[in-house]
């Protein structure tokens, strides 16, 4: 996002009476819950989609530390 943007959204919000700040508020933090959830789903699909294709490594924390060490 263009700073000249952030800049005019702020401005417009500082421009809102305090009502409709407190509006704008909590809709725009509905709206970053919302994204952060398509975001954890979307992870969560690649991750299930990774572990089907076998292309995730399971084992016992000892066995991680020296695949590690191995790479």
């Amino acid at each position: 996002m263009k700073s000249t943007s952030i800049n005019k959204v702020i401005d417009d919000f500082n421009s809102l009476v305090l009502e409709e700040k407190e509006f704008t508020l909590d809709i725009i933090r509905k709206i970053l819950v919302e994204s952060k959830r398509e975001s954890l789903f979307s992870r969560a699909r690649k991750a299930d989609s990774n572990f089907r294709k076998g292309k995730v490594k399971h084992g016992a924390v000892k066995d991680l530390f020296k695949d590690l060490e191995n790479d």
